[in-house]
């Protein structure tokens, strides 16, 4: 087995934190199709994309 289900979540959730640094420094120079492609990745990275989209203001 690759850990225990702890671990797994843990390193799921590192992960999508430094994806979610990535995407907020790129959606800073994006333009408004790459604003509509970081939207897209955000909703499908994490369940509350919803409030990072109305936080960084990407709608």
């Amino acid at each position: 087995m690759a850990g225990t289900e702890r671990q797994r979540e843990l390193r799921k959730r590192r992960h999508r934190a430094k994806k979610l640094v990535y995407l907020h420094k790129k959606c800073e120079k994006a333009n408004k199709t790459e604003k509509a492609t970081i939207v897209h990745k955000l909703r499908r990275l994490s369940p509350g994309a919803e409030l990072l989209i109305q936080a960084w203001k990407l709608s």
